[in-house]
């Protein structure tokens, strides 16, 4: 009886027991702050954006000027990564150069994204006709390699780091338009928004009030293994000369520029690509953190 009377006993009404909201950008942060990856990754990601921001106030030397005395000089404490072919300070065009990656990681990821989603929402929650048509064209897109579709871009734009931008955004749309449209697709069919429907909610509404916040999810994680692939694309596309044109420190377009020293002056290539291979590493330590905390079916 006495175990009986304690079940029963009742809560004061002034206590309650606190409940984790598992949605919303400061739960996604917390989830975020315990995943080492997720540490290593986004503190990496952090200090190339504020080299981005505050570049100018950081750099040692002018990225741009020339110093033919000093040309091909190894790294030192006067130039910690060295000199290039021209004098020039690696150190201060690595960071002068974050801002390109930077820009051109969130221009091509606005690109896809927002002509991905667009795409996959009226794929999947439109007519039938309308998903046939938008498919077709996504499959066509889809038939060409990667590589070739973004090079076809720029061969009609004409080279540039505009035009690189561009291309692996569009690029990377048929990817982003598959996934949506799936996901629309099966959410479309669950119970919830059956009811919204049965309530009498219009279209739009069901589909960018309730379908499109529960594809958000997946919609990042598969941004966050996009954008790394799209940044290399363009930094490809500057050392085949299709992207930044000199003297801008972008760090495909330095490598290009170096890799007539590579025996002779190691460091003009090295530095450069390992600022490519850091960063991307760190994009992709922060997507795998990211998939462990939003999608449901990965062991956590």
């Amino acid at each position: 009886m006495s175990n009986l009377s304690a079940t029963l006993t009742p809560v004061p009404s002034g206590t309650t027991s606190p409940v984790r909201k598992r949605s919303g950008f400061v739960w996604l942060m917390r989830e975020l702050a315990v995943k080492r990856s997720a540490q290593i990754g986004g503190s990496i990601l952090i200090l190339l954006v504020f080299c981005a921001l505050f570049g100018n106030w950081i750099m040692p030397y002018d990225p741009f000027l020339v110093d033919a005395l000093n040309r091909l000089k190894p790294p030192s404490l006067q130039h910690p990564f060295g000199t290039d072919e021209l004098g020039r300070d690696i150190l201060s065009r690595i960071i002068y150069g974050s801002r390109y990656f930077v820009t051109i990681s969130i221009t091509a990821a606005a690109i896809a994204i927002t002509g991905g989603v667009t795409l996959g929402l009226l794929a999947g929650a439109g007519p039938y006709w309308l998903d046939s048509l938008l498919m077709r064209i996504v499959d066509i897109m889809l038939a060409y390699p990667y590589i070739l579709l973004v090079l076809a871009v720029v061969a009609i734009l004409g080279p540039s780091l505009t035009t690189a931008m561009v291309a692996v955004g569009i690029a990377a749309i048929p990817g982003y338009a598959r996934l949506v449209r799936g996901e629309v697709l099966s959410v479309r069919q669950t119970e919830y928004v059956e009811a919204m429907r049965a309530l009498g909610a219009s279209q739009t509404r069901i589909t960018f009030r309730t379908i499109l916040p529960n594809v958000m999810s997946s919609i990042i994680i598969y941004a966050s293994y996009a954008t790394p692939l799209a940044v290399l694309s363009a930094a490809a596309l500057s050392f085949l000369g299709l992207g930044a044109q000199p003297p801008i420190p972008e760090w495909g377009a330095m490598l290009v520029n170096a890799r007539t020293f590579m025996r002779t002056a190691w460091w003009t290539v090295t530095m450069p690509g390992l600022a490519i291979f850091i960063s991307i590493l760190a994009m992709n330590l922060l997507g795998n953190a990211l998939r462990d905390v939003l999608d449901p079916r990965s062991s956590r």
